[in-house]
């Protein structure tokens, strides 16, 4: 028997689809990941589920949760692929006893869609149980798991995550300490670890993914928005600093520092669509962040116009901005459907348009002979905002301009977006002019990198920009893609299926 001082004490002995074909639903930028856990609160899983409720909008892939009571006790886990909602119901959380607990609701970025990948991952290795969730994109995981397979490691899933936990489960002689650990992965990631004994936090040393501390009747939080918070009635303490591991045990808190000092790079996609507009992030709020954006937009590409109107919901408050500014009338002519979820049927021979109008349908009254600005947060492929504008021309809208509150993305992210190849991004293949007339619109405005980042409040050099101007912060391989482990398991099977692959049996006479 071992006793196990948890993963930063002493261990003693003790006796998809064609995306050429795609719309732009297919292409978006997705959602990445939503952290949530809990350190010392008896109702820890229902907590965590009320925090994932709160994270939905970061990843509708799969969720889940893992609980523990501690060092002497098993880890106990759901999770399954759907919504919260569809995952967890009374039944499931009954059975999550425990005070400590982490969850997480997932987009791929790294990986399919599929159960084995969902998360936490939980283990049982010579540092005790293990379980981790992590929100970001690792730039070398291809190297790390080659390494790691050639000292026998054995892996269960093709997500990078899991790869963290094979680094953080190496004995001491091997790969020395968690922090050595830590300290030999890169690119983006926000952590929430549980061991037996501890809940421990990790924002990496750029800081590209939010992720906050909390406390509830004496409980520690740790979530990757405020909104989650907010809707658990917790205190919001601060943020996780870029560089830190936080380390809340049952003496409190201790911080670490074991990462290199880099420049602040934080995701600029943050503020303009990833998080709530209810959450705070750098001390200042999303949503009002974003109507800054749409006043600063207003303030460069004016427009003489009847009627703004947002693309809902990520454009919803850069419009407000935008129509305060010019002081001109703003109203919801475009209507969301909350509740299509995934559409695998797609009839698209009986109903034209069928992926635009099934999640946007237009009032066609709000617009009918008058001056239309339709308000974005970005645009991508180009091909839905183009069927947008047909259908405000059809629906008898007299001008059509369309006005985006960032600047075009040109490049793809390598570090926890799903932005897709560039020779994908319309803004990388056409000049402005070339995408007005393709788009069908009176007229066309970006807001600039300087405008976006003023609406923050924060320097210039406070974010990672690389999207917009293909500066990257950390050297990227530009083969990285999100299948990077699936190529590794295709290229296995092509070896195993050659007559001279090695045997199991290979040095037995």
């Amino acid at each position: 028997m071992k006793q196990f001082g948890g993963l930063f004490g002493v261990i003693t002995p003790a006796g998809k689809t064609d995306p050429d074909q795609a719309p732009d639903s297919a292409v978006l930028p997705q959602h990445e990941c939503g952290l949530f856990g809990v350190f010392g609160h008896p109702k820890a899983a229902v907590l965590t589920y009320y925090g994932l409720f709160a994270l939905q909008h970061r990843g509708q892939e799969s969720a889940g949760i893992v609980t523990s009571n501690g060092p002497g006790t098993s880890f106990l886990m759901h999770k399954d692929m759907g919504l919260v909602s569809q995952v967890f119901g009374q039944e499931e959380l009954a059975k999550l006893k425990g005070t400590r607990a982490i969850g997480h609701t997932r987009y791929s970025t790294t990986g399919t869609s599929t159960i084995k990948n969902a998360q936490p991952f939980v283990v049982d290795c010579v540092r005790g149980q293990m379980a981790i969730a992590h929100n970001g994109n690792l730039i070398n995981a291809d190297i790390l798991r080659d390494e790691l397979e050639r000292r026998g490691s054995i892996f269960q899933t093709t997500a990078d995550s899991e790869i963290i936990l094979h680094l953080l489960a190496q004995p001491s002689e091997n790969g020395g300490n968690v922090l050595a650990a830590l300290r030999r992965i890169q690119g983006a990631f926000s952590l929430i670890i549980m061991s037996e004994r501890e809940l421990i936090a990790v924002r990496d040393p750029f800081g590209w993914r939010p992720l906050a501390l909390g406390k509830l009747d004496g409980a520690y939080i740790l979530a990757s928005e405020t909104c989650a918070f907010d809707l658990i009635h917790a205190e919001f303490i601060r943020e996780i600093e870029p560089g830190e591991v936080l380390i809340i045990d049952e003496n409190g808190l201790r911080s670490e520092r074991p990462f290199p000092d880099e420049r602040p790079a934080f995701c600029m996609f943050e503020y303009v669509y990833f998080a709530r507009p209810d959450s705070m992030i750098g001390g200042v709020n999303v949503g009002k962040v974003r109507m800054e954006m749409g006043r600063e937009l207003a303030r460069k590409f004016p427009v003489e116009a009847d009627i703004v109107v947002p693309v809902p919901d990520s454009g919803n408050y850069a419009a407000l901005g935008f129509a305060q500014e010019l002081q001109i009338p703003y109203a919801h002519a475009f209507v969301r459907n909350h509740y299509i979820g995934r559409t695998f049927l797609q009839p698209s021979q009986l109903i034209r348009d069928f992926d635009v109008r099934v999640k946007l349908n237009l009032i066609k009254e709000m617009v009918a002979g008058k001056r239309v600005v339709v308000l974005d947060d970005s645009i991508v492929r180009g091909t839905t905002a183009r069927a947008r504008v047909v259908n405000l021309r059809e629906a008898g809208a007299r001008e059509v301009h369309m006005r985006v509150s960032c600047p075009p993305h040109r490049f793809a992210c390598h570090y926890g977006i799903d932005f897709p190849d560039p020779e994908k991004l319309i803004a990388n293949q056409m000049s402005m002019e070339d995408i007005c007339k393709y788009l069908g619109v009176d007229s066309l405005g970006y807001l600039d990198v300087e405008g976006m980042v003023r609406a923050t409040g924060r320097p210039l050099n406070s974010f990672c920009l690389a999207c917009f101007n293909g500066d990257y912060p950390l050297p990227v391989d530009p083969a990285l893609d999100k299948f990077i482990m699936e190529r590794r398991e295709q290229r296995a099977k092509a070896l195993a299926d050659q007559e001279t692959h090695p045997t199991l049996f290979a040095d037995l006479k």
